[in-house]
């Protein structure tokens, strides 16, 4: 196993590497699991618990989401939603996502959201990679995503991903800033986040 998404990360229900499940077989195993188990184009993905620290940062992000969103048609959803994206061939469970209007879902997953506006990533040093990599990759296939945020656990820092036409933009905030959610109109307390000691360098 290996973390990922501040996760752990192995084959599911003892398949081994090669075996490649369809969509609905995945669909149908991940609604019978007691697990969280994520697709990733015919393979499937068992996900376990993260640490303190990722499970407080994610909880301080989608608290200042719901918060700065109240009374607003957008929905700030936790890490029990599934995304999923169609043109990766891939569903996920982001750490935090935020869905504006409509929620969609594909017709062969009633459990499942295709048009975020927003998804959060809380990302450890052993993540890093994949989370700014290949799955920053996949988030960018869905058309109805405008920001990617990165939220780091080792550091005090949060980057957003900006959509720009058919460019993805950059900015990144650190201490004593404020992050601008240009998508949701919505403004983060870096300093906000990151309070709790625990959110950086607890277990």
């Amino acid at each position: 196993m290996r973390e990922r998404d501040g996760h752990l990360e192995g084959e599911a229900m003892g398949q081994p590497a090669e075996t490649r499940v369809s969509y609905a077989e995945y669909v149908a195993l991940a609604e019978a699991s007691d697990v969280k188990l994520e697709y990733v184009q015919g393979t499937i993905v068992a996900m376990s618990g993260g640490t303190i620290a990722h499970a407080r940062l994610c909880m301080a992000v989608g608290t200042a989401l719901s918060n700065a969103l109240r009374g607003r048609p957008c929905v700030v959803l936790s890490a029990d939603a599934r995304v999923r994206i169609c043109a990766a061939d891939c569903a996920t469970y982001p750490d935090v996502t935020v869905a504006c209007g409509s929620i969609e879902h594909d017709p062969n997953d009633r459990l499942s959201l295709v048009n975020p506006t927003l998804v959060v990533e809380v990302t450890s040093p052993s993540s890093e990679k994949h989370d700014r990599g290949v799955k920053f990759a996949d988030y960018r296939r869905l058309a109805s995503l405008r920001e990617y945020v990165v939220v780091y656990q080792a550091r005090t820092c949060i980057e957003v991903y900006r959509r720009d036409g058919r460019r993805w933009v950059m900015e990144e905030y650190g201490e004593g800033e404020v992050a601008r959610l240009e998508s949701l109109e919505v403004e983060l307390d870096v300093d906000g986040i990151y309070l709790d000691p625990l959110a950086t360098y607890g277990t």
